[in-house]
């Protein structure tokens, strides 16, 4: 399977459409349009906020990213990403939950959160390009901290992937190297701010330039998800959702995309 976030998501629907259509193909139309929700209109750009965060809300969170135990960091992302991470802490999670409104405002829908994480890149950091899940289709992106400006690539609105041969078939590179695939970059100065569909929008950083010096970037990831929609995002309600009995082998319960 394609090693990016959206794919085991994805990997879930494609099951639950095959099901459908054997069991239940009256259904079939109504479950996939009831994922539109997730998608944004083709014309969309990132919507970039220069200091979206003052000078004491980065105050604030800089101390309390000093004052989180090193045995909170998960070291998961290390390999891949050069970057230590935290899910959901409760100052961030709080301020996502102030800020809903004003991110309602840019991604041009009502919205809610969904979750939250730090991600602290090091001297190793790269992000290869990824689509999020519907989970993450709205992400607030922050700089907190960085040894230097990094930039940031977004793709237009693109299609999701429509077959698992197109996940299993998935090559970065070739991705990159598509004419049809507009990468545009976008800088990030501390305290700036991003607004993209990450479920929507191919996305990627290059690996963190080298130089003299501790090498580093702290950004703040908000995820939003449309005002209503929490329990449509995560498979394992499909088979309650949408009464089809044969979706309950849809197990996912407890899985983060």
């Amino acid at each position: 399977m394609a090693a990016w976030y959206d794919a085991p998501w994805l990997f879930e629907f494609f099951k639950a459409r095959d099901i459908i259509g054997r069991v239940a193909p009256h259904k079939l139309r109504d479950f996939v349009a009831s994922f539109e929700v997730f998608r944004v209109p083709a014309d969309f750009t990132p919507r970039f906020v220069p200091e979206f965060l003052s000078r004491d809300q980065l105050r604030l969170i800089r101390e309390e990213i000093r004052s989180i135990p090193m045995e909170q960091m998960n070291l998961g992302e290390m390999k891949h990403f050069g970057r230590f991470i935290v899910h959901d802490w409760p100052l961030f999670t709080a301020l996502q939950a102030e800020l809903v409104d004003r991110v309602s405002e840019l991604a041009g829908e009502a919205l809610e959160p969904s979750y939250n994480f730090l991600s602290l890149y090091t001297n190793l950091g790269v992000c290869a390009p990824h689509m999020d899940a519907p989970s993450a289709k709205w992400t607030l992106d922050m700089c907190v901290s960085q040894s230097e400006p990094w930039p940031i690539s977004f793709s237009q609105v693109v299609p999701w992937p429509a077959t698992l041969t197109e996940l299993a078939n998935f090559d970065p590179d070739a991705l990159r190297a598509d004419p049809r695939v507009k990468f545009a970059p976008q800088l990030l100065m501390e305290g700036d701010a991003v607004v993209f569909s990450g479920t929507n929008q191919w996305h990627y950083r290059d690996a963190l330039p080298k130089g003299p010096g501790r090498r580093f970037c702290d950004l703040l990831f908000f995820h939003y998800i449309p005002r209503g929609t929490s329990e449509l995002v995560q498979p394992q309600n499909w088979a309650r959702l949408f009464e089809v009995a044969e979706l309950s082998e849809i197990t996912s319960a407890g899985r983060r995309y």
